[in-house]
């Protein structure tokens, strides 16, 4: 199988623009990718899109032209932008097409995420003790993991404080102020450890990449950035998951995130420490946290050492949410895990300005988790 190369990259910017749609953002961040490329609309043989709750993507071929392309929809929570690239990626691993599209994109209401436990298969006493709520439940999480492991809630802190300090140098980030240590800790506590800026928002924006097979994107010219690895999972018995009704005390260590990454790794032929630049998911502080453990980073425990230590900040042995990440960026579902893909190619194409990572970074690694206990995983390399 051909593997698919990243030859265009666009972004809308995330946070909140009134009077663009979703589907409005979506189709401006293809318009991006393929200027990026070198390409045309008409062009492109195949498009696979996807959003949480902003409408259908095939839908904008109204904005961008009806040249009767291949538009498949993606729906996957968390993992939507990641599977629209897991399944454009895989189209043209099989040989189908040569040049292609991944599309993803959103637009949330202000307030917290409001799920229904039938919508998630869950029977309704699941939401009448607040688990329905993902602030509560990643406090109850994180708390769990601090206790096994001795994580401190300074070192949550820290994370939150790299975030809004990368955030303020990425042009798409939405929270670009920075915040110190101090005011993080001391500011409103949303669900005990985890206080207000320590949580993500709920967003606005989109992502588009341009993939083309390693023969088209040689044609090309341009700078090529090799999908080495994509890989998604599920959760398995006994993990402590978002939206999993119950969790095995005496179970075994497993979980979605280190299926994925144990798969990513194996695909991609390489260790986590080959690994130059990192975008982990980061819904909350902790979740980053366990996240640098879960992929095979670090071991569990060790982040309270790595994290007073400056290793996961941008001159750091593994830089971390070089643009904030979801703290910083907000989350619009559907394009958040396109826009940890997104950072990584910018990285790697040596195009990070004030962020940039030093040392000419060669591998990137993105992770993207969310319900219900799903994770999703790339390598890139050049």
């Amino acid at each position: 199988m051909s593997k698919a190369c990243i030859v265009g990259i666009g972004i809308h910017p995330f946070g909140r623009t009134d009077g663009m749609t979703g589907l409005d953002m979506g189709a401006a961040a293809v318009r991006s990718a393929l200027a990026d490329a070198g390409v045309r609309w008409g062009d492109v043989q195949f498009a696979y899109g996807g959003s949480d709750s902003a409408g259908n993507a095939d839908t904008m071929v109204s904005r961008l032209g009806l040249t009767g392309v291949q538009f498949i929809n993606v729906k996957n929570g968390c993992a939507t932008g990641g599977s629209a690239l897991f399944g454009a990626a895989s189209m043209i691993g099989a040989g189908e097409y040569d040049l292609g599209i991944a599309v993803g994109f959103d637009k949330h209401p202000r307030g917290a995420f409001d799920p229904k436990p039938a919508e998630w298969g869950l029977p309704d006493w699941y939401g009448e003790t607040g688990l329905m709520l993902t602030t509560q439940f990643f406090a109850m999480k994180i708390q769990r993991y601090m206790r096994q492991f001795g994580i401190s809630p300074e070192t949550l802190g820290r994370v939150a404080e790299k975030s809004f300090r990368n955030g303020a140098r990425a042009d798409h980030a939405w929270r670009r102020t920075p915040v110190d240590l101090e005011t993080i800790m001391h500011s409103q506590m949303v669900s005990d450890p985890l206080t207000k800026y320590m949580f993500c928002s709920p967003a606005e924006g989109a992502v588009a990449l341009v993939l083309a097979s390693e023969k088209r994107a040689t044609a090309m010219g341009g700078p090529i950035i090799r999908l080495e690895a994509a890989a998604m999972r599920t959760r398995p018995p006994a993990s402590f998951e978002v939206f999993a009704p119950s969790v095995d005390i005496g179970g075994g260590t497993a979980t979605a995130t280190r299926l994925a990454s144990a798969a990513a790794f194996e695909a991609a032929g390489i260790d986590p420490g080959d690994v130059d630049v990192a975008q982990l998911q980061d819904t909350e502080a902790g979740a980053e946290i366990m996240h640098m453990a879960e992929n095979g980073f670090c071991a569990d425990g060790e982040q309270e050492q790595w994290l007073a230590e400056g290793r996961t900040e941008l001159n750091g042995a593994l830089p971390v949410n070089t643009d904030g990440g979801c703290i910083a960026c907000g989350e619009p579902i559907g394009a958040s895990g396109l826009r940890q893909v997104y950072e990584n190619v910018v990285q790697l194409r040596g195009a990070g300005g004030a962020r940039q990572v030093p040392g000419d970074p060669k591998v990137g690694y993105t992770h993207v988790y969310g319900a219900p206990g799903i994770s999703a995983v790339t390598i890139l390399s050049r």
